[in-house]
């Protein structure tokens, strides 16, 4: 793997003065800042059960609440930020962040896995986590581990680029009541309430929340509509003009445990969503969303069946529904097509409704010597059974949206999505073999079958050697997968994409070496390098006959490669320094140029200083470079930014009191706006804001 010499100079300096690493420090004193990082020490992400972070056989990192206070975050793409080799990316519609890890993006974010408790928050007609997230409580987040690098071989479809899984406090971590609001810049304002205790033998964890932003209302200074004024001679694109980025929230979980059972139920309600920099990136102001999402899950285990065996099942209802209060206007009106004139603006509205229904069980032998095995069976039954849409156009032959009178519903083959129905079975098995006192190699592969793009096997191997008291060694191989949205393989009635049943899941190979050096009690360094190989990527390509639109297909493959240094410095009693440098590099392989959009360089750090009892300063410094244009984009290079953002927390017996500043330098920081570049100046991020939060325990 080839790295080039300013960034092998740029990561010695990094080593020797950086301030680096969130992905968890392995030290052990008793100091005053301890119990602001609570349980780092420990992940399960990466072999299904409890691991020292140090020997897990993957590129882990944890993030716990005590850091997530510590930071002063107030959304979780905040905190995704500060995760060496990922970058909380800006698409434009819906405010949505792109999870980007390692370079590896597409404009839906569907190659990273999220879960919520194990349990995936994948909707099925996009493949990523929705694109109406809107946002998600930081409040009730016990711990967030993150796998970088593939999670195919356990945790099967979308572990691609990494998985992300988002663990929520116990009752025993919450202990009491909690009351708390908060208020900000852009019309934000939060407030919840939640309960740790018991009711009789039962453990019960509660979390209540709701709030509502306005968003930020930068200016678009030209879009979709802007060039399509330009062609036909109208005026009637709304840029410049404001994004729409607010919305409504609504969050409630329970989770109750007794012995060896546990029952976990959450509601998450997003509501007024606003299109951001608008559906078909032409500014609408007045589209609003709603998405409504109830998981519910019951999972039992008991780690002392007989002497040698461990043995758990989990099972998992979710229900997902994507609304429409307000229409969405993907053209403004007077938009010209060569169909016809469109007096109201062309107004669309896709509704859909899912259920998943997910069983797995798994056993863990622990007989044989020095080997501890792991196997698991699981089924997914994967419904969307109800779409339909509000609109006033119908598609011709060409692709192009043509005017069909006063807004209609309609459903079946005049809809953008008939129903469909997906089920999955898959098997896996993993074994971790300490074959010498200090070398220990984990292997495992895993078998998925759909009844819907086929079947596909991905198998891991982890190499993982304690060379020292200090230091550890990890050699990484794994295969992962990405199976094709709804919306990829079904899509109808679109006047830009239509679905394509023959695509296959996208597949990627990667290697990776890394390295942990605890060199002090008080000092840890981690560096890794990686190299990735992904085929069959899943693009839009014109259709055969010549202005009939494009449908999605397999299409290129795409090469990447770079490395991720981390650095944790307890440098006294009361400060601590951490952060972390990224480096990428991924090239398409059919035009062998920069794949674009993701950030080659990124340098995160962040000092905790208690500076008197009881109170906490939290400076952080982000800096994202190097974002280049994919091939056939004319725009300039997008400028770099480097951001500042400053919290401070104190307490006063039961009470607690938080602020921070964001774009402290109010720089005007932007991503990329995807090509052709509609969006011609990109996706403006917001100026200077400030957030307060007032929290009370009982």
């Amino acid at each position: 793997m080839y790295l080039p010499p300013h960034t092998a100079m740029l990561t010695a300096i990094l080593l020797s003065l950086s301030l680096t690493a969130h992905a968890a420090a392995d030290i052990e004193e008793d100091d005053d800042l301890k119990a602001i990082y609570g349980d780092k020490l420990t992940v399960s992400i990466a072999t299904g059960s409890q691991k020292s972070l140090r020997l897990a056989p993957a590129v882990t990192s944890v993030i716990t609440a005590a850091d997530i206070r510590a930071m002063g975050a107030t959304d979780l793409d905040q905190v995704m930020e500060t995760v060496a080799g990922m970058h909380a990316e800006k698409i434009g519609a819906n405010n949505f962040a792109a999870y980007v890890l390692r370079g590896i993006i597409n404009e839906l974010n569907s190659q990273i896995l999220v879960l919520q408790n194990g349990v995936p928050m994948t909707v099925l007609l996009t493949g990523n986590r929705s694109r109406l997230w809107g946002s998600y409580p930081l409040q009730h987040i016990s711990r967030i581990e993150i796998i970088r690098g593939p999670g195919s071989a356990l945790y099967g479809a979308d572990a691609y680029s990494g998985v992300i899984n988002i663990i929520t406090k116990t009752s025993a971590e919450i202990r009491g009541t909690e009351f708390g609001i908060s208020a900000g810049s852009f019309s934000t304002r939060d407030a919840w309430i939640q309960h740790g205790g018991k009711l009789g033998s039962v453990d019960v964890a509660a979390y209540f929340r709701a709030g509502k932003t306005a968003g930020h209302a930068e200016i678009i200074t030209a879009d979709a509509q802007t060039g399509l004024d330009r062609v036909f001679g109208t005026h009637a694109s709304l840029a410049p003009g404001p994004a729409n980025n607010g919305h409504d929230a609504v969050d409630a979980f329970l989770d109750l445990s007794y012995e060896k059972w546990r029952w976990r139920s959450n509601f998450i309600l997003r509501d007024n969503i606003g299109t951001g920099t608008g559906t078909s990136s032409a500014l609408d102001p007045s589209g609003k969303l709603k998405s409504q999402r109830l998981t519910s899950d019951l999972s039992w285990s008991d780690n002392h069946i007989g002497q040698d065996w461990c043995l758990g099942f989990n099972m998992s209802y979710s229900q997902y529904l994507q609304r429409l209060p307000s229409p969405l206007v993907l053209y403004p009106a007077g938009v010209t097509f060569p169909t016809g004139n469109f007096p109201d603006g062309i107004i669309g509205a896709p509704n859909t409704s899912e259920r998943q229904l997910r069983a797995s069980a798994y056993a863990v032998y622990t007989g044989w010597r020095d080997h501890q095995l792991r196997v698991g069976i699981g089924h997914d039954d994967l419904n969307m059974y109800d779409t339909y849409e509000f609109k006033n156009f119908l598609i011709t032959p060409a692709g192009l949206p043509q005017p069909a009178g006063a807004v209609q519903t309609y459903t079946g083959a005049l809809a953008f999505l008939e129903p469909h129905r997906r089920k999955v079975d898959y098997v896996y098995a993993q074994d971790e073999w300490q074959f010498a006192p200090d070398w220990n190699l984990t292997a495992g592969i895993r078998h998925d079958n759909f009844s819907d793009v086929g079947s596909t096997t991905n198998p891991r191997i982890a190499l993982v050697w304690e060379a020292a008291y200090n230091l550890t060694a990890k050699l990484l191989y794994g295969q992962a997968f990405r199976a094709p949205s709804f919306n990829e393989l079904y899509s109808i009635n679109n006047p830009a994409q239509r679905g394509n049943p023959s695509i296959q899941p996208e597949s990627i190979k990667t290697l990776e070496a890394a390295l942990i050096w605890q060199a002090r009690h008080d000092l840890q360094a981690k560096f890794n390098i990686f190299q990735f190989r992904m085929k069959n990527l899943i693009r839009t390509v014109p259709n055969a006959i010549k202005g009939t639109g494009s449908s999605y297909a397999n299409t290129n493959s795409q090469e990447g490669h770079g490395m991720e240094t981390e650095l944790n410095w307890q440098a006294s009693r009361q400060l601590r320094l951490s952060g972390n440098y990224s480096y990428q590099v991924n090239t398409d392989q059919v035009t062998n140029q920069d794949a674009g959009y993701a950030p080659h360089h990124h340098v995160f750090a962040r000092a905790d200083w208690q500076f008197a009892q009881d109170w906490l300063l939290s400076p952080q410094f982000n800096w994202v470079a190097g974002r280049k244009r994919t091939f056939g984009d004319l725009r300039p290079p997008v400028a770099d930014y480097k951001l500042i953002d400053l919290s401070l927390r104190t307490n006063a017996g039961a009470w607690e009191v938080s602020g921070s500043i964001r774009n402290l330098m109010n720089v005007d920081a932007r991503e990329p706006s995807f090509a052709p570049g509609s969006i011609t100046n990109d996706i403006p991020l917001p100026k200077r804001n400030f957030y307060i939060q007032l929290l009370y325990k009982m």
